[in-house]
């Protein structure tokens, strides 16, 4: 079977990358299609395809700036014309879900979200840029986006979303049914730690939708440690509003990652998240989530009960309302309640999402969706 895995861009490894990199263990002679490809920048699992970038790869400085050309991913992507392939698996965030390919083929679709610049997020990023150029480029070229997204949306063949929320999202916005098979979350040999310093932790991307301003509001109002390690284009703004006891710490590879969450009191997470590997890894080390109350947190974190028996022991706090005083409520409840949280419970729950779960389940699913699609076109 010759197969063609598809996905944005490969600039760094993030949630979608950890997904494609389960899906090149499954299919490792597999071509590889993306939009930009920064060698290097992507775990040697992924490097060792064969990788084709769309013409965008040879505009310079591209690696920097790729985001400025969101208005050319749809052209760029559809100039792929994919045949002689009986399997093309998608991974995709933006655009990698409107590959072009000959009826002939079998096209699955893993989407980490519908495209957030055009959709749910639009507002959010519409007014986080910087000048009235890059706003009023945007708004010219939504419209045209949208119908595009929607359209390519007939180029697919089966479905598969990463959590129960985004599967919503692509029947609202697509009016298509998706199989849901959360994503892997590489936590093997993750022991769930006893002990903390007292500091609580946000491991994310600086960027306006995940509410990092409010954590920092938050945690200087209460006087209390904070350490946000991430990078992105609000780090200067938000170190500009930090109190005294939040700590920066920028980008920081795994095994610092790892330290982090086996020493912190808790993980902090205020924005909505299509499903949210960081609480996941920060389970598998024991800690206690304090999240936002939607999005795949829901699928994720088990919620203190308010005086109802729970299944299984809680692993979070849920707070309903991104607001400093939302999150002091559930910061107080959850230090009120700390001994409920027990650490091993906290840790096994985790391992519900690990890379093993993922790829039995999925390369179950892709097996039964090909002989089906083949047993079709032979009717």
């Amino acid at each position: 079977m010759k197969v063609a895995l598809v996905h944005d861009w490969l600039t760094g490894m993030r949630g979608g990358e950890r997904v494609l990199q389960s899906l090149c263990e499954l299919f490792p002679t597999a071509d590889l299609f993306t939009l930009i490809h920064v060698p290097g920048s992507v775990t040697p699992t992924i490097e060792r395809l064969k990788i084709t970038p769309s013409f965008l790869q040879y505009i310079p400085f591209i690696q920097h700036t790729y985001r400025n050309f969101l208005p050319l991913f749809p052209f760029a992507i559809g100039r792929f014309k994919l045949s002689g392939y009986d399997l093309i698996l998608s991974s995709s965030h933006c655009v990698a879900k409107g590959i072009t390919h000959t009826p002939e083929t079998c096209h699955i679709s893993y989407v980490h979200t519908p495209m957030r610049y055009a959709w749910d997020l639009y507002s959010t990023y519409l007014s986080a840029q910087k000048t009235w150029f890059t706003r009023m480029g945007m708004r010219l070229c939504m419209p045209s986006l949208r119908r595009w997204d929607v359209a390519s949306s007939t180029r697919i063949d089966y479905w598969i979303a990463n959590s129960c929320h985004v599967a919503e999202r692509i029947k609202r916005l697509y009016q298509k049914e998706a199989k849901v098979i959360h994503p892997p979350v590489d936590i093997k040999g993750v022991t769930p730690s006893h002990d903390h310093d007292d500091f609580y932790l946000m491991v994310t991307a600086l960027v306006p939708y995940k509410r990092v301003d409010i954590a920092i509001h938050t945690f200087t109002k209460l006087r209390k440690p904070l350490v946000i390690i991430g990078s992105g284009p609000d780090d200067a703004l938000l170190r500009q509003t930090a109190g005294p006891t939040i700590k920066f710490m920028g980008w920081q590879g795994d095994d610092v990652v790892r330290t982090y969450y086996q020493r912190c009191r808790a993980l902090v997470l205020p924005g909505l998240e299509d499903f949210g590997i960081v609480p996941v890894e920060a389970m598998a080390a024991g800690k206690a989530i304090i999240a936002y109350q939607a999005g795949g947190v829901m699928e994720t974190v088990i919620p203190l009960s308010n005086g109802t028996q729970n299944q299984h022991p809680p692993t979070g706090i849920l707070f309903p309302d991104q607001s400093v005083s939302s999150l002091s409520q559930a910061i107080e409840t959850f230090e009120a309640n700390e001994s409920a949280f027990a650490p091993d419970a906290i840790g096994e729950h985790a391992q519900r999402f690990n890379t093993t779960v993922f790829q039995t389940h999925i390369n179950a699913l892709i097996s039964q969706w090909y002989e089906e699609f083949t047993r079709n076109r032979q009717c």
